[in-house]
């Protein structure tokens, strides 16, 4: 009847009506609710609602209201309430964004019909964790137990044909015919029906998967035969091989144990030989023990006799040694009288030498008194002296000025070198800058490079200077391109700005653009003059975030900045100020400059210092010249006061000498030597000398006599020693013949001896050879089976061989054979039988799948054409009551593909064209929704759903058809036993057909609505009808 909200509260109530003639009806007196039909619907803080309950009717329920009231959300608290998932609905993909905005927790609660008691289901929803908490019948559960109650009613909010929310209408008509008739199935057909036809499905499968496998198998197991056919040949061969294998392997088993018995006999030859050579070797041993002791004897007593001489000789070295002492004591002796005369010819000598001295002095002292007598008196010689003095300090004098003014021409003549080397040194630094300079202009422009090396080759040939580089075009013999300009005839490098650059300090500028650069005076001038770098400022960071009220306030018509250059113009018809700028490059041709004023001052500077070193040189030669010319003057004066001081102090010197060699003379007559004296002691020394002599020659004989007596002892003893060792070498003799045989025989002994031992290990290893190759123990037998087999083969090495050869000949012509061809085989035989026996098994399964799929199939095929067929009687009356033409039946592509079934549904809705599949491209929207209604109606009578959903559908269609389409769904939501029937739209059309049976729910909302707890209908009905009597009157 009617319903009030209010968006400040979020509330709405909702009541129901049949039309304005029909009063509320009282619970007792409503129709009864099939089981799992809604009975009543509670919202609390969800989407739009603070507090709302909905108690729809039990049959066609039409839920009308303008867009934005709140209709669909009431399908979603179904949907939700009922344990549907968000994604289904197709609004959000989180249920906590369903809760109303600004509160914490969302109620929805939904009361189901049930016999005896009815169910309620509440959900309340988390926004914090987005997590939901579940109550049946006011207490707590589990969303499990709650999915299990609501599929024991058979209610499928998943289902369009049940459940078709507003977002979701579209995708009904894009179902494909196989999910329509899932669909269908779940919602119209028995409940064995949609599980049969899962099993018929899951049957195909099974069955397809067993007869692929069966087939591969099948497909195997020949392969396997054949290839079973190709290993027989294989097999026998060998088996064939193995025998001679067999034969070849025994009579390698019995080679090792000829060898053996071979090498055992001849063991036994060299031992009985060793015995023999052993006896021997002790004969011989015993022949030669009396020689060998008479040996020993004759040994000991030459020992002893050579002691004896050693001891002779001994005492023999000691006199001897006595006597070369006394020898050496006479000797000692003579040397002494010897060194007496020569002392006394040393005396002799030394009186001779004093003599001849006083001689030589007397002489010499008598020819100085001639030289002194003749000397005539000296005359006065101080004028001469003084005058070469006075002039000798008037010359060094001038030899001291000399020198100064050369030192100090020579500190002046350093200084210049020093200032003309960092000169040079600073021209190079500026020349390898210009060097830089100009290659990186021979890299850019080779044509300029030219030119200017041509320019400074011809400087002579230009009346004016000529700056570098040039900038204008010109041409000259060599055809290069260059560019030239002229620099004005009135200089302009001293133009003044057009204002000082104090008064725009204020807008961050700090220079002009000209003091920012130097050049030659005619490039200053010309870039002044053409482009005015006198009157461009350049600014800071400060003038950059000012820009536009620089460009505004100073009218300047370029600036620059550290980054940008600023141009300013004036439009010649709007006279508007507009301005561009363009970022700053990175420096190419001037990052190394050159100073030129700086470099010339340096080359005049460095002319002047060439000429100043050129006077110095000339004047420091005419000093040298001047210092010399003194110098040989000196020299002379020197010489003539050294000759004047000669004369007058000769004569004293020859009286000082006279003097000297008196005294000399005087010492020398005292110094004289007796000789007579010097005889007589040296006679007294001599004659004591010679009687020591005389004493020593006596115990020098006494030495000698004992020293001969001993010796002839000693030749008695050598003698002696002689004969005994003639008798042992004797004796050795015969020793060394009998040690001869001796060594021989046991040289014999050891050859026969080390021969034993090798056959013995040789012995060894072939019998553990012999026992490897039978497998055998070191402590076991050869068995009786190998001896028997060793019978029936040859007996010596050679015939072995030759057998072994012949046998392994006629084995290596069975190629490519191994043991893995029969283990193959017998393992291809075993999987052939496995597999037989497995594709018995597996055909008994197939058979048994092929059964149940008959009668699974004859089970749900049958009823479900049944079923298709009312659904198509249904579906095509309404279409023909329409006017139009519709039609559904099964769909098979393939009988036996179960997952191919599928229901298809064809209509026609003009007379011109023909049957068409509903499909979402070839149909327009509202005949889609028709067909998505009138299908829905045709499963309503079927349906064993309690309830269906259809929101908002028929919003596509036009008026005639949403006509017949309303009228439609009440014919068929109203009849008896037909489940509850949920209808939401926004409008309906005037003068349609309602039934008692139907409820309509009214949903409004507005700011004057009132609060659900104050609605009453009853009182409001009674108002109204008031209201109308007032009217009457």
């Amino acid at each position: 009847m009617a319903a009030a909200g209010k968006w400040s509260l979020g509330a709405c109530q909702l009541g129901g009506g049949s039309g304005s003639q029909r009063a509320v009806r009282s619970s007792a007196a409503r129709p009864q609710f099939i089981e799992g039909s809604i009975v009543r619907v509670l919202m609390e803080n969800f989407l739009t609602y603070d507090t709302c309950e909905v108690r729809p009717g039990p049959n066609l329920n039409m839920i009308v209201g303008a867009n934005g009231t709140g209709k669909s959300s009431i399908v979603c608290a179904i949907c939700l309430g009922l344990a549907g998932k968000p994604s289904f609905i197709g609004r959000a993909d989180k249920v906590g964004l369903f809760v109303k905005q600004g509160c914490l927790k969302g109620v929805v609660e939904v009361e189901l019909a049930k016999t005896p008691d009815n169910i309620i289901i509440t959900r309340e929803i988390q926004v914090v964790n987005n997590t939901s908490t579940w109550f049946i019948n006011r207490k707590p559960t589990t969303l499990k137990t709650v999915e299990e109650q609501i599929a024991a009613l058979n209610i499928q909010v998943d289902n369009l044909c049940q459940f078709l929310p507003q977002d979701r209408v579209g995708e009904f008509a894009k179902l494909s015919k196989i999910e329509l008739l899932e669909a269908t199935e779940k919602s119209v057909g028995p409940p064995e029906m949609y599980q049969f036809h899962c099993e018929l499905k899951n049957f195909r499968e099974k069955e397809r998967e067993l007869e692929n496998l069966f087939r591969d198998k099948t497909n195997s197991l020949e392969k396997m035969r054949q290839r079973v056919e190709r290993y027989k040949q294989d097999v026998e061969r060998y088996h064939e091989r193995k025998r001679h294998l067999d034969l070849i392997e025994m009579l390698e088993r019995k080679r090792p144990w000829v060898e053996y018995e071979n090498v055992r006999q001849q063991h036994e030859e060299v031992k009985q030989s060793r015995d023999q050579a052993k006896e021997e070797l002790k004969n011989l041993k015993e022949m030669q023990f009396p020689v060998k002791k008479k040996i020993q004897e004759t040994e000991d007593y030459f020992k002893n006799l050579d002691m004896k001489i050693r001891d002779k000789a001994a005492e023999i070295k000691d006199i001897s040694q006595k006597c070369k002492q006394k020898q050496d004591a006479l000797e000692m002796k003579d040397k002494q009288i010897e060194e007496i005369h020569q002392a006394l010819r040393m005396k002799k000598d030394e009186e001779m030498d004093r003599q001849v001295k006083i001689h030589n002095t007397q002489k010499m002292i008598e020819e100085w008194k001639n030289e002194l007598s003749t000397m005539a008196a000296s005359a006065d010689l101080q004028p001469q002296t003084d005058a070469v003095n006075n002039e000798l300090k008037k010359l060094q004098e001038e030899r001291a000025n000399t020198d100064s003014d050369i030192s100090d021409l020579t500190a002046e003549k350093m200084n210049q070198k020093r200032e003309e080397k960092r000169i040079t040194d600073r021209l190079g630094q500026l020349n390898n800058i210009m060097n830089m300079k100009e290659e990186n202009l021979k890299g850019k422009f080779r044509d300029t490079h030219s030119a200017l090396m041509w320019l400074r080759n011809n400087k002579d040939k230009f009346k004016k200077k000529v700056c570098e580089p040039m900038m204008l075009e010109m041409r000259d013999n060599q055809k290069l391109r260059v560019n030239a300009v002229c620099a004005p005839a009135e200089s302009c490098a001293e133009s003044l700005p057009s204002r000082p650059i104090e008064e725009l300090h204020r807008y961050g500028f700090f220079s002009y653009l000209r003091e920012l650069f130097d050049a030659p005076h005619p490039v200053m001038s010309y870039l002044c003059s053409q482009y005015h770098v006198h009157d461009v400022p350049v600014g800071t960071e400060k003038t950059r975030n000012m820009i536009e009220r620089v460009i505004q306030e100073t009218k300047l018509r370029q600036i620059y900045t550290a980054e940008e250059k600023y141009i300013v113009k004036v439009s010649a018809y709007t006279n508007l100020t507009f301005s561009t700028n363009t970022s700053l490059r990175e420096a190419q041709f001037l990052t190394s400059s050159v100073d030129t004023d700086e470099r010339r001052q340096l080359e005049n500077e460095q002319r002047d210092i060439n000429n100043t070193l050129k006077s110095l040189d000339m004047h420091l030669t005419t000093l040298f010249e001047r210092q010399k010319h003194l110098e040989h003057r000196d020299n002379e004066l020197r010489q003539q006061k050294k000759a004047l001081l000669e004369r007058g102090n000769r004569r004293r010197q020859l009286e000082s000498k006279i003097g000297v060699k008196y005294d000399s003379l005087r010492q020398l007559e005292e110094d004289a030597i007796s000789l007579e004296d010097e005889y007589q002691q040296a006679n007294v020394k001599i004659k004591e000398i010679n009687t020591q002599k005389a004493r020593l020659v006596t115990e020098l004989m006494h030495h000698i006599k004992n020293c001969i007596s001993l010796n002839i002892l000693k030749a008695d003893l050598v003698l002696q020693s002689t004969t005994v060792a003639a008798e042992k070498n004797r004796l050795e003799s015969e020793c060394n013949e009998g040690s001869v045989q001796l060594r021989a025989a046991e040289q014999r002994f050891c050859e026969l001896d080390e021969r034993k031992r090798l056959l013995t290990e040789n012995c060894k290893e072939l019998l553990k050879k012999a026992q490897q190759v039978c497998k055998l123990s070191p402590d076991q037998r050869l068995p009786k089976e190998f001896q028997t087999a060793f019978q029936a083969l040859p007996t010596t090495l050679e015939e072995i061989d030759a057998f072994l050869n012949e046998e392994k000949t006629r084995a290596s012509c069975f190629t490519g054979l191994n043991a893995s061809v029969v283990e193959e085989y017998n393992k291809q035989i075993e999987e052939i039988q496995q597999l037989t026996e497995y594709l018995e098994e597996k055909k008994k399964e197939l058979d048994n799948y092929k059964q149940n799929i008959s009668q699974v199939k004859e089970r749900w095929l049958n009823p479900l054409k049944k079923l298709i067929e009312q659904i198509n009687r249904k579906f095509s009356n309404f279409f023909s009551s329409m006017q139009c033409v519709g039609e559904v039946d099964l769909h098979v592509e393939n009988e036996e593909e179960y997952d191919k079934y599928g229901i298809r549904i064809r209509v026609k809705f003009h007379r011109s064209t023909e049957l068409r599949e509903l499909t979402p491209y070839h149909q327009s929207g509202g005949e889609k929704s028709v067909s998505t209604m009138l299908y829905l109606m045709a499963l309503q009578e079927l349906n064993r759903c309690p309830f269906r959903v259809v929101d908002e559908i028929n919003q596509g269609m036009d008026p005639m058809n949403e006509r017949r389409v309303f009228e439609m769904v009440v014919k068929t939501a109203c009849k008896e036993s037909t489940s509850q029937y949920f209808f939401i739209t926004p409008k309906l059309l005037q003068n349609l057909t309602y039934n008692d049976k139907m409820t309509v729910l009214f949903v409004y909302n507005g700011p004057f609505m009132l609060e659900a707890n104050k609605w009453n209908l009853k009182s409001f009905c009674r108002r109204r009808r008031r209201l109308g009597r007032m009217d009457e009157q």
